[in-house]
């Protein structure tokens, strides 16, 4: 990995943080690097408050939303709650829906189907909403560039309410109210919301129309934390918040949905890694292998009984999702070693085989190994269809916008995306995106970047300094764990291999003449024991490990270097931010 070193905040500053918070100097530079530079914004950050969330009514057409519904409600239209099939748009419509049940009895939910539909609002659904006598439409997580398919429900008097949080286009849809913060004329301060997040905005201002508050509607929040989580996005402001309150009824008081999630997983407390890696893909197996439905049921469900049957239902479909996706990785990395460049910049692979719901989780697999832009295809009706990974700091999107030309159709951002080729373009799209990628990648983004907080002495690391770091989850996007580095570590003799096939390492160090032992655990990093003979350095997060009912503290190692040699202290890039 290739180590930055973040940038050293102004002494003066750091001292004064120091002495304002009463924490070591260490703890304020981590603080400063996040932004947070006196005690108001740092008791806001550790003690995140509900009363600090926006008013929902400063989004823009928030008024007209809630008075369409206020309508919808009134006459006992029918109202159709749509949403996308992975894990925001899930909670999202299981959110909302919820909430509206209470009011409205005439009330279905809609999630298009992955193959024959597509992300985001379909013809089908719109055809679906018309046989069905339905005058209103709730569209959550998809919608904002659905120009034509809104014009189409209007020829049909179908009424939308889109309620989505990615980038809009030139045009927007025609809609009755469209709330997404990310319009260029919306005044509300916070936009990086999820849709679960704009899902709860909308719920928030019903709550308040009706003369409730917040409060009353915090249950709701374990949906709006897997989404948060799932969907990556910022973990700032007010997606803290909402963050920070939806783990905690996570942990004392889920939904039914979600507590029968967590008994399949065996998990009794959670923070936000685990809901990433033990509930969210679970949530997304359905739409991946079955139909996302599911998921929303399971969501909605208020039966613990059936919930339980339900989540160990999707819970055997996520090991199957497991098992195609593993078989699939290895089948597309040796397909990779057969035809191994080491010059290539760029992975392109194709199977007709291959399962459409899984080649996007291979993509970003295949970047694990061979760290470049990656694209992976696979055959349906007649097309190639593929689902394309980046690698952090190159931009994907503009790289397949310059293969054009021999692209069907395409969309997604910087670092994902879905394309369709016809099948007589695959050698010459494999070419071309090479090429290009060849021509546009900075050399240094073709090694991953290890972004390092500080240097500091592994005497530093006290209880009070890990539960200070762990008061600072949940962790995410511009509020990632801290990653720390210490120099002039060995080996104390007793560091070994771990694990059935010695692919771990546990780590047993001491550093400089300190004769204390520190324990860490390297995972993945068992062809490290020679390394670790001489003097080393590594990077690490810090972390809890509990053995036979007693805690301690271990450094969790993110990499492993040799020590820089009097010459050449260290192989460091100070971040440019």
């Amino acid at each position: 990995m290739r180590w930055t070193l973040k940038p050293e905040p102004d002494a003066k500053k750091i001292e004064v943080l120091s002495r304002e918070l009463s924490v070591d100097r260490i703890i304020a530079k981590t603080l400063l690097q996040r932004g947070i530079q006196n005690y108001d914004q740092a008791k806001a950050f550790f003690r995140p408050l509900l009363s600090d969330l926006h008013q929902p009514f400063l989004m823009k057409d928030m008024e007209k939303a809630v008075s369409r519904i206020e309508k919808a409600i009134e006459n006992r239209e029918n109202i159709l709650v749509y949403g996308d099939y992975d894990v925001d748009g899930t909670t999202a419509v299981a959110l909302v829906f919820q909430y509206l049940i209470k009011f409205n009895p005439n009330l279905a939910t809609y999630v298009p189907d992955r193959d024959t539909e597509g992300y985001g609002i379909s013809f089908q659904g719109i055809d679906f909403a018309y046989d069905n006598d339905f005058s209103l439409v709730i569209a959550l997580d998809c919608g904002i560039k659905a120009v034509d398919k809104i014009d189409y429900a209007n020829e049909k008097n179908i009424d939308f309410i889109i309620c989505d949080h990615h980038t809009p286009g030139e045009t927007l849809p025609d809609a009755v109210a469209i709330l997404n913060p990310k319009q260029i004329d919306c005044p509300y301060p916070y936009k990086e919301l999820s849709g679960c997040g704009i899902g709860f905005k909308l719920i928030q201002a019903l709550q308040e129309k009706q003369g409730g508050n917040v409060e009353e509607i915090t249950h709701f929040l374990d949906l709006v934390a897997t989404s948060i989580a799932a969907d990556i996005v910022p973990i700032t402001g007010e997606n803290r918040i909402l963050a920070y309150h939806g783990l905690k009824i996570i942990n004392e008081n889920p939904s039914v949905g979600i507590k029968a999630m967590m008994g399949e997983v065996q998990k009794e407390k959670m923070d936000i890694t685990d809901v990433v890696f033990l509930i969210a893909p679970r949530i997304n197996a359905a739409g991946r292998l079955k139909h996302a439905h599911q998921a929303v049921e399971l969501l909605i469900e208020q039966n613990p009984e059936k919930a339980i049957q339900m989540a160990a239902s999707i819970g055997t479909i996520n090991s199957d999702r497991k098992n195609l996706d593993q078989l699939i990785t290895q089948d597309a990395l040796k397909q990779i070693e057969s035809q191994l460049n080491e010059n290539q910049y760029t992975t392109v692979v194709y199977n007709e085989e291959w399962h459409k719901g899984v080649i996007g989780i291979v993509a970003s697999r295949l970047i694990e190994t061979y760290y470049r832009p990656t694209v992976v295809f696979t055959e349906s009706n007649g097309l190639l269809v593929a689902s394309a990974r980046s690698v952090k700091g190159f931009d994907l999107y503009e790289a397949l916008e310059s293969c054009n030309g021999y692209i069907e159709q395409f969309g997604g951002h910087k670092y994902a995306a879905g394309l369709r080729i016809l099948p007589e373009n695959l050698d010459n799209f494999k070419q071309k995106f090479e090429e290009v990628v060849k021509n546009s990648i900075p050399e240094e983004l073709r090694e991953p970047e290890l972004k390092i907080d500080s240097e500091i002495f592994l005497s530093d690391i006290s209880p009070k300094f890990y539960r200070i770091i762990q008061q600072m989850a949940p962790f995410g996007p511009h509020n990632m764990q801290p990653v720390f580095m210490a120099s002039g570590l060995r080996d104390n003799g007793y560091s070994r291999t771990v694990g059935s096939d010695s692919s771990h390492l546990k780590l047993s160090i001491v550093e400089g003449a300190n004769p204390k032992t520190y324990n860490g655990i390297a995972f993945g990093m068992g062809k490290n024991i020679d390394l670790i003979k001489k003097p080393f350095k590594t990077a690490f997060t810090l972390d809890e490990n509990i053995w036979n009912g007693i805690s301690s503290i271990q450094l969790k190692i993110k990499d492993i270097k040799q020590e820089a040699t009097q010459n050449e202290k260290y192989d460091l890039n100070v971040a440019n931010e």
